[in-house]
């Protein structure tokens, strides 16, 4: 191109030219520095950063379309002392010649003296070397930093361009501060200026914004939003400042502005004309083909995006517009995501421009997410294809049904499967169907579908006449689990053992990497034995199958079925009369499904229900009633016939303690029928009621009840003895405890009372010894365990034989009033309970006490005279280890009788 005249790249001329190499008048608009809008927010963590531009030749403010870059820099720029060359790019600059020419008038227009000696470019494809030689001298020689702005600088593509503009900033770095502001990686050294601190640089993660900074934008806006919502709004902008800005215009214009934020379609605003206009138009048609199919996906990689395409060039493009900042996010590993308003607007765009492709694409996703072992992705794909038959066979095929009792995304597929259409019919879908609503525990809607899906399997097996597949074999062993399941809801051991049998054979012939993979399918079907076998009384082999579940590991997949295992462990433990062990297992239980941030079901409740029950023993009845009803609260999950059980007597054994019989009668019965009888719930079924007949002054009817109790029930013997004892039959209550089997596996819940027992009958016969010998054994074995409630029951004549030495220092600070175990004040719970009973009219008294009544209001109130009210009064301290009124009602208190 020949020169325009006025133009000396010498510098030889007399002035300065004031137009352009094509001899077009300089554009002013692109040397000035953007104006910021009222509702522009100055955030003070960027500006401090963007401070440090001060310190170094290069900074580079790197971040998506509408990321606030430009007006970040403008207002940071519009406080700055000294000179700002502000230049704006634009892609119809041709060639290194144009450049540096608008650069040169950038410079001169922020009031920069130049000499007419640097010159300027006389040809809009080119610049000689020695202009930029004698700009970076002159910049160099400044006593104070000029700033220089290059905005949208990501229009700049010629890599001559980036040369030269490093060369100036290497040569006249002392004199020049470039600041960068672009959309894509400059070309340019920047490893090098990172390695010697030389850069500073702010992209677009630091350039979102915060919940804090968005909600002080909203309110410039006009708009008060609660935090919640303020987090929610940036947690699907991802803190994006266009998106944030055009989302509040809209809201301003809206009734209910928080409503609107909460749920308005992206594709319908003004956001979604940025994005397409801003980056979706900008890239090639095969770029933007990628765009929308990838769209229908959370998360892709090249080959799923190739998948998708048909083609073969993904990985390019997408490390591409990665680097373009174009609202594609690097997730590591190759591994990608879009921008979640940009994946709404695309996906609202594919349906426009292409209705009908969505399903096909999902079902793309889903077959290669299959094939690649990402099958809770392929599920969710499948599902969005609406190919039930697809999405159930991959369950089932995996052998990941358990999936859909257990583990962090249960609840996450119970809803995926809840969308499944009725008209769907193959094997799998119907073991999904009878696995949802077993899970509901439906019974018969559970047990319709497990046996069609069994004659369908049946078929295919006749039609193929060939050995069961893999694929088969894992339908088969998922249908046994069902039916374990089944057999658990109705407390059918036997037809638990024939599922269990049936699911060891057929584990042979599943791959073995399935099993490894899904631990979860062989720890439910092992608590599901466990808990029919426990039903049925047959502890030991109960407690094999449950604990080879609790001491597995499996990490969260496995974690509720541990826990309920544990939860039925500590059950066991306490139904023998071991309150340490029990609390021990449950504990855990709860910790189990703590640790893995898990919701609690029934099934873990269980562990609950056996602190409570165990915190009665102990007569720490507060903490019983909150188990209680921290066990009701839980979310509603499976009722078998093992948790309702639990949760009758440990409710029963309360209001037993707490003196309300008729209460505990109502709610002694499991409300879940069982096909077979439970020994042991009928066995505390019977207690309960025997205790109310002793009460009552019924001890025949108590005996005969409990003697009436199926199994060798040692609780059961020994609720008999007390009741004989009480019919005046010592002789008769001491030959039912002597055939306890000496050695057995019962622990102090149970060894404590027949000791009880033992020291009444000796009392009674004129033995003070050998009572006192063996209530003092029964201190010792109740004080390890903090066993409290057999000695409250005992009745009157246990106080006297107490109040001996050395019994006396035996049950000091734990049992009856005396100095503490410990150290420090003790709370509620270590207070010493009543020994003794509190009758019906001792009751009424003290409730009336709590009401502040005198002496004189309660007997009135009672009807009986003021000597009455005396001697009840008299009896109450007594049992409380108390003297003053004040404190009789505090302590009741304590104790849980108020």
């Amino acid at each position: 191109m020949s020169a325009v005249a006025g133009f000396e790249e010498s510098g030889a001329g007399p002035t300065v030219p004031c137009v352009d190499p094509h001899g077009d008048p300089f554009l002013r608009t692109r040397f000035a520095v953007p104006a910021r809008p009222a509702t522009f927010l100055r955030r003070k963590r960027l500006v401090d950063h963007l401070d440090q531009a001060l310190r170094t030749p290069l900074t580079i403010v790197n971040g998506p379309a509408g990321a606030g870059k430009t007006l970040l820099v403008a207002d940071w720029a519009a406080g700055r002392d000294g000179p700002v060359a502000w230049l704006t790019a634009e892609t119809g600059d041709q060639g290194p010649g144009m450049f540096w020419a608008y650069l040169l008038q950038a410079l001169r227009a922020s009031g920069v003296p130049l000499p007419t000696e640097v010159g300027c470019p006389a040809d809009a494809g080119r610049v000689d070397r020695t202009l930029l030689t004698r700009l970076a001298t002159e910049l160099s020689a400044r006593e104070r930093p000029v700033i220089v702005v290059l905005d949208e600088y990501d229009r700049v593509t010629d890599p001559e361009i980036a040369e030269q503009l490093e060369f100036l900033l290497h040569h006249a770095a002392p004199g020049m501060r470039l600041i960068l502001v672009t959309r894509t990686e400059p070309l340019l050294p920047l490893h090098r200026h990172r390695a010697a601190g030389d850069m500073t640089e702010i992209r677009g993660a630091e350039l979102a914004f915060t919940p804090e900074e968005a909600s002080v934008l909203l309110g410039l806006h006009g708009l008060r939003l609660p935090p919640r919502a303020v987090e929610a709004l940036v947690e699907r902008t991802r803190g994006w400042a266009a998106g944030l800005r055009l989302c509040a215009l809209a809201a301003q214009e809206s009734p209910d502005p928080e409503t609107y934020l909460k749920q308005f379609e992206a594709e319908r605003t003004a956001v979604a004309d940025f994005l397409l206009a801003e980056v979706l138009q900008r890239q090639a048609p095969g770029t933007r083909d990628l765009l929308l199919r990838v769209s229908v996906l959370e998360r892709f990689c090249p080959d799923l995006a190739n998948a998708l395409t048909g083609r073969a060039d993904a990985e390019g493009i997408l490390a591409g517009l990665h680097r373009e900042n174009a609202f594609v996010e690097d997730l590591g590993h190759a591994w990608y995501r879009l921008h979640p308003l940009f994946g709404e607007i695309l996906r609202a765009h594919l349906r426009m421009r292409s209705p009908g492709l969505e399903p096909a694409l999902h079902h793309r996703a889903a077959e290669w997410l299959r094939r690649s072992g990402t099958l809770t992705e392929a599920l969710g794909h499948g599902a969005a294809a609406g190919d039930w038959e697809f999405t159930a066979g991959a369950l089932v095929d995996d052998l990941a049904i358990g999936r859909l009792f257990t583990g962090l995304r249960s609840d996450d597929l119970a809803e995926l499967f809840s969308r499944m259409s009725p008209e769907a019919t193959s094997p799998a879908t119907d073991l999904v169907r009878a696995a949802r609503e077993l899970s509901r525990c439906d019974l018969d809607r559970g047990l319709t579908h497990l046996r069609h899906a069994e004659r369908s399997l049946a078929a295919e097996e006749n039609r193929t006449e060939t050995e069961d597949g893999p694929g088969r074999a894992a339908a088969r062993l998922s249908c046994a689990l069902l039916e374990a399941l089944a057999a658990r809801l109705t407390g059918s051991p036997g037809r638990a053992e024939l599922a269990a049998g049936t699911a060891e054979r057929l584990r042979e012939r599943v791959p073995a990497h399935l099993l490894d993979k899904h631990p979860e399918l062989t720890a439910l079907l092992l608590t599901h034995l466990g808990s029919t076998r426990l039903w049925a009384g047959r502890f030991e082999a109960a407690r094999a199958a449950l604990s080879l579940v609790a001491d597995g590991s499996g990490g969260a997949s496995t974690a509720l079925p541990r826990a309920d295992s544990l939860g039925r462990l500590a059950l066991i433990d306490y139904l023998n009369g071991w309150l340490g062990r029990a609390e021990r297992k449950a504990m855990a239980a709860l910790t189990v499904s703590e640790r893995y941030g898990l919701p609690q079901p029934s099934d873990v409740g269980l562990g609950r229900l056996v602190l409570a029950a165990v915190a009665v023993d102990r007569d720490e009845l507060r903490s019983a009633r909150a188990h209680l009803d921290a066990a009701a609260d839980a979310r509603t999950g499976m009722r078998d016939p093992v948790t309702e059980a639990g949760r009758a007597i440990a409710t029963a054994r309360l209001l037993l303690a707490h003196g309300d019989t008729r209460g505990a009668l109502e709610v002694r019965e499991p409300v879940v029928a069982a096909e077979v009888l439970s020994p042991w719930a009928e066995g505390h079924t019977a207690l309960v009621a025997a205790a109310a007949h002793l009460a009552e002054g019924r001890p025949d009817a108590a005996a005969e009840l409990l003697s009436a109790a199926p199994g060798d029930q040692p609780a059961c013997t020994v609720g008999e003895a007390r009741a004989r004892l009480a019919e005046g039959r010592p002789r008769a209550a001491l030959d039912l405890l002597d055939r306890l089997r000496p050695g057995s596996r019962t622990g102090p819940a149970v060894t404590v009372r027949a000791l009880l027992v033992r020291a009444e009958v000796a009392a009674a016969s004129g033995d003070p010894a050998a009572a006192r010998r063996l209530v003092a054994q029964a201190l010792h074995e109740a004080r390890r365990e903090r066993l409290r409630r057999p000695f409250v029951e005992a009745g009157g004549w246990l106080r006297p034989v107490l109040d001996t030495s050395p019994l006396r220092a035996l049950a000091a600070g734990w049992l009856t009033p005396g100095p503490p175990s410990h150290t420090g004040r003790p709370g509620p719970e270590d207070r010493p309970p009543v020994v003794e009973e509190l009758s019906g009219r001792e009751r009424d008294v003290l409730r009336r006490l709590d009401r502040m009544m005198s002496t004189e209001e309660i007997a009135a109130d009672l009807c009986v005279s003021v000597n009455t009210v005396k001697t009840h009064l008299k009896s109450v301290f007594r049992k409380l280890a108390v003297n003053r009124r004040n404190d009789a009602v505090r302590r009741a208190r304590e104790q849980g009788l108020l």
